[in-house]
């Protein structure tokens, strides 16, 4: 929500002389050769000239103005990761395009700014080409950014979404790639801590990045990270260790979620549909998956055994490292069919509005305040860095909850159990109508009699 007295003061010719992204004597040129002052024939004039992108021409219509994070200018919304919100920029002097990650000013508490700062140096020190490489970082004003290498394609979770599951060839590369970016951090004594589609991206030729690595907790040094001790990550691949005891995870507690993820890949289903965090955590720990080829019946038995072994769940009989996952793959990822041709342009969502003004915040804050924030757990008990995946980016459908044939056997009983409900109300109240017409037609078949 806008706060009321900027927008009724700021239009969208104010804003843009405001926003300094055109210069004023080439827009007032523009407005006479257009002979008009109307605001949207001028902000489509300057979209497709170029001078601005659609994503600007849209915020500036609101009122916004802010388009600038240090010599970075913003250019698109691309979504929100667990940290902040993600935008798309280029250098205004290099002419790089990067993804910017901003943290919320109404989240700028200490405990989150030291998580980001604490994100900024684990990914600075990073350089695979399986891993999304950090550039830069900095402040600007209260708002606090990390400039990361823009990947174009789509992620994982989306371009299921988008097309259905992929073939074993398709995700047998992107898990491979994934794996070689996580052995690659293992190696560093590093852990993810929160492996899901939604943290893989996948380039338009076929291939993976691991993104917010800035998750991950350096094992040797665990009293530095200030989640520590927390359950973090998002609750359709928790490893049943991160669940029990989030203090004590390792590698291992990778694998597994990738193992999900791998699962999800194929079969376009979360490994326990339905139900909430907590209930997830619970099947996490208790319950086995349904069999891949319930859903995928094409999958060859020796691909759902990866699968099986990358879910074990005792970490003792799972695939003991990253780079086992990429050797058991291998006949797989080395088919020509392993490569996704996609689209270069991401699947259009809502975009997040750019780093608001002191003026906008307090607003901001206000209706805010009618929604439960990033992260909230929507159950006591669940640590509030347990996440529906949906819940990262906003207008995404949320997880089918599944079929009845799709679902855990408890889920059908419940489900039974709410149709037999239905039932008697339907016949407590169709027996008492039938008795009433029965009588009536029993009087008049006895008065016809008499």
């Amino acid at each position: 929500m806008e706060n009321a007295e900027v927008t009724q003061r700021i239009n969208f010719h104010q804003a843009l002389l405001t926003s300094g992204l055109v210069d004023p004597e080439a827009y007032r040129s523009l407005l006479e050769s257009l002979n008009t002052t109307d605001p949207q024939i001028t902000s489509e004039a300057l979209v497709k000239r170029g001078e601005i992108t659609a994503y600007q021409a849209e915020q500036l219509h609101l009122g916004r103005t802010k388009f600038r994070l240090g010599p970075y200018l913003i250019t698109e919304g691309i979504g929100q990761g667990g940290m902040g919100q993600v935008f798309k920029g280029v250098h205004e002097v290099m002419g790089r395009e990067c993804a910017v990650k901003v943290l919320p000013l109404e989240k700028s508490t200490e405990e989150s700014r030291n998580a980001f700062q604490h994100e900024i140096r684990l990914q600075a020190g990073l350089d695979s080409p399986y891993l999304v490489r950090a550039f830069d970082a900095g402040r600007d004003g209260n708002v606090h950014y990390l400039v990361t290498e823009y990947v174009p394609g789509n992620d994982l979770r989306r371009l299921i979404r988008a097309n259905g599951p992929l073939s074993m060839e398709a995700a047998a590369v992107i898990i491979s790639d994934a794996a070689r970016g996580l052995q690659y951090a293992h190696d560093l004594g590093m852990v993810h801590r929160d492996i899901k589609p939604g943290n893989i991206l996948v380039t338009p030729d076929g291939h993976a990045k691991v993104s917010d690595i800035g998750l991950a907790v350096w094992t040797m040094s665990l009293d530095a990270d200030p989640r520590a001790g927390k359950i973090v990550g998002t609750a359709d691949y928790l490893s049943p260790e991160q669940i029990r005891d989030p203090s004590s995870i390792d590698h291992l507690s990778d694998i597994y979620s990738l193992g999900c993820t791998l699962y999800f890949s194929v079969t376009g289903k979360v490994p326990f549909p339905g139900g909430d965090s907590r209930s997830k955590c619970q099947r996490h720990c208790e319950q086995t998956p349904w069999h891949p080829r319930r859903f995928s019946p094409g999958l060859s038995e020796e691909f759902v055994d990866v699968i099986a072994d990358m879910m074990e769940k005792d970490p003792k009989r799972r695939l003991h490292c990253a780079g086992e996952v990429v050797e058991r793959l291998e006949a797989w990822a080395s088919s020509p069919d392993g490569v996704v041709e996609l689209p270069l342009e991401r699947q259009v969502w809502t975009p997040p509005p750019p780093p608001k003004e002191p003026s906008q915040l307090r607003d901001s804050l206000d209706s805010g305040s009618q929604h439960p924030p990033q992260g909230s757990p929507s159950q006591s008990g669940v640590e509030a860095g347990v996440q529906s995946e949906s819940s990262l980016v906003p207008l995404i459908p949320q997880d089918d909850a599944g079929t009845p044939s799709e679902m855990p056997q408890a889920n059908l009983v419940t489900r039974r159990s709410g149709y037999g409900v239905a039932v008697a109300i339907a016949l407590a109240i169709a027996i008492p109508v039938s008795l009433f017409i029965g009588a009536v037609i029993g009087f008049l078949v006895r008065g016809a009699l008499q």
